[in-house]
């Protein structure tokens, strides 16, 4: 005999009032303690507040308390409501509530890159990619490829070459590439940025001859004759570069919108560009006004001709900010411009290169400290980072920890600055890919006993020193995950089985993770708004594969981004991704997402 449909739904429907009345429980006595106390102080009595997106993660990190845990996500506007558990989380959910799940996927705080540039990063994803050529004569091959499918007279650019990786590890001259492509103008960056290979057509049209003398702070290198060989460097480097036709506006944006995608798909929310001048300043705030732009961005102005304008005041929740200057005091130590105590220990007739003069480097901090911007020098040797801490010094006085000014790479410290840079409170913000591309050929160009102060991130941060880490980003990838890989192995990610290039720099996984997330929000006085993922923070956060604070070190590499959020919008998805619960409840497939969706 059949049973009455009562009798079997009466036991169902008690197991679910059960579940629900614990789940309630549960919500408040999580609810309590993961919304932020001005939420509470807003709030009605009996009031609860409608999440506008619900994630659901196998679990949430938080750096600063590892240990809170939690699986789910309740965000408002831009801003975490609560990190709760998937029951818990069901109180904030209203009528037209997102759901987004993500199984078996860990949320961190956004990862932001503190030393970048995305205008850079935009044109090299669109330039010739020189970065894996073996030596001169791939380089030569490849452009000449390119100017065989362009019309004769247009530019021939790229970037990427770096003679330390060639065999004989010598800087290129020009005649090989001269006589393959005659009738374009080729500059080629080299990847640090600081210098040029230019072949002889572009040569002739910048008027560059064994009479042009080196420019201040840069340098024409010449062979055995004096002829240019057509490396440039530095400051010389713009005798050519003015004359490549400039980019058009619709061209910047088309850059600018890539990089930002491509950083958004690595898993990143928030990028500090080292070096924004006024044209990229106005595009960005554009896009951003068109609801383009999604990446987060603090940008280091670079100094206009009549003076810094007046200073930003976006608060720091704020999507784009402009309060802070990129400064120079030397070139880099791959084209040997980084300026050093003592000369090259590969070429000692060069000790590198000031490209601002110590006076003017100094005038340039007081003016920044006058507007109230917060001065970011670009500093690699030994010398150079002496002159910045000098300069901090005097400019800043007893003040100077409370100003935060930065030094951007600090790769090269004598070792009395070494001892004395943590107590300084000056920001390195430094590149830990750097140390695993240039360890191998840094020592025969430093010698050994300047070793000990190079890329030394690990000795500054047990010191105290504050550590913002980014990827200088076209120069190296500007992938997070190789960065931290790098951190905490100092093994190249692109050799990731081979040895430990600096063993004593190896830094704690959970350090290394803190430096890409609270130490950018800390260089840019934005830590108590960002690098958290708890009630009243600002939602930026970085939905992974993978538990990045325990998987094996190789297993870092290997990190797959599911989602990035960036000021509680969903950002960046890739193309495909799972199941979406719409606000009725059913699961609907999501299609591709980039920049501007969600």
């Amino acid at each position: 005999m059949t049973r009455p449909a009562t009798s079997r739904t009466v036991p169902s429907l008690l197991v679910l009032l059960a579940v629900l009345l614990a789940g309630a429980l549960a919500c408040d006595s999580l609810y309590e303690g993961s919304v932020d106390d001005d939420v509470l102080r807003k709030m009605e009595p009996g009031q609860v507040p409608t999440a506008d997106l619900i994630l659901l993660v196998e679990r949430v990190h938080d750096l600063v308390e590892p240990e809170r845990g939690g699986n789910a996500i309740a965000i408002q506007g831009d801003r975490i409501l609560a990190v709760t558990d998937r029951v818990g989380v069901l109180r904030f959910r209203g009528a037209a509530t997102r759901i987004r799940e993500y199984p078996g996927a860990h949320a961190f705080p956004g990862l932001v890159d503190a030393h970048g540039h995305l205008l850079g990063l935009g044109a090299s994803l669109e330039e010739l990619a020189l970065g894996d050529l073996r030596d001169l004569h791939d380089l030569v091959a490849r452009v000449a490829a390119t100017a065989a499918s362009r019309p004769k007279g247009s530019w021939i650019l790229g970037r990427g070459w770096d003679q330390n990786r060639w065999p004989d590890k010598a800087m290129p001259d020009h005649h090989e590439l001269s006589l393959a492509v005659p009738d374009h103008p080729v500059l080629l960056t080299r990847v640090d940025g600081h210098a040029v290979l230019a072949n002889a057509k572009a040569l002739a049209l910048a008027g560059i001859d064994a009479r042009t003398p080196d420019p201040d702070g840069g340098r024409i290198l010449r062979d055995g004759a004096g002829e240019p060989t057509g490396v440039l460097v530095d400051y010389a480097t713009s005798l050519v570069a003015r004359l490549v036709p400039p980019t058009g506006l619709e061209r910047v944006d088309a850059r600018l919108l890539a990089a930002q995608e491509h950083l958004l798909s690595l898993g990143l929310t928030r990028v500090h560009d080292a070096g924004i001048g006024p044209i990229v300043r106005r595009r960005l705030e554009a896009l951003r006004d068109a609801g383009a732009w999604t990446l987060g961005v603090y940008g280091m102005l670079t100094p206009p001709a009549g003076g810094l304008p007046d200073l930003d005041e976006s608060p720091p929740e704020a999507l784009l900010r402009f309060r802070a200057v990129k400064l120079y005091a030397d070139g880099a130590l791959g084209s040997r411009g980084a300026a050093l105590l003592a000369p090259y220990a590969d070429e000692p007739g060069t000790s590198g290169l000031l490209v601002t003069p110590p006076e003017e480097l100094l005038a340039r901090i007081r003016e920044a400290r006058a507007k109230g911007y917060q001065p970011c020098v670009h500093a690699i040797g030994d010398r150079a980072n002496r002159i910045v801490l000098e300069a901090y010094r005097e400019v800043y006085g007893a003040g100077l920890a409370k100003a935060r000014p930065r030094i951007e790479h600090v790769q090269v410290l004598a070792p009395e600055d070494l001892e004395a840079f943590p107590a300084t409170g000056v920001v390195a913000s430094m590149q830990p890919t750097h140390l695993t591309s240039d360890m191998p050929w840094a020592p025969a160009r430093l010698g050994p006993a300047r070793i000990a102060g190079a890329y030394a991130f690990r000795t500054l941060a047990d010191a105290g020193a504050p550590l913002a880490f980014g990827s200088d980003f076209p120069v190296e990838p500007a992938s997070p995950f190789e960065g931290l890989f790098a951190a905490v192995t100092t093994v190249p990610p692109r050799d990731p089985r081979g040895a430990p290039l600096r063993p004593d720099q190896r830094m704690p996984r959970l350090g290394a993770l803190r430096a890409f997330v609270l130490g950018p929000a800390f260089a840019a006085f934005e830590e108590d708004v960002r690098g958290r993922v708890r009630g009243g923070w600002v939602a930026d956060l970085t939905i992974v594969d993978r538990d990045l604070v325990t998987v094996p070190d190789e297993a870092l590499l290997g990190t797959l981004v599911l989602a990035t959020v960036v000021a509680g919008r969903l950002a960046w998805e890739p193309a495909g991704a799972g199941g979406v619960l719409s606000p009725a409840g059913t699961a609907t497939r999501s299609g591709p997402r980039g920049p501007g969706s969600g």
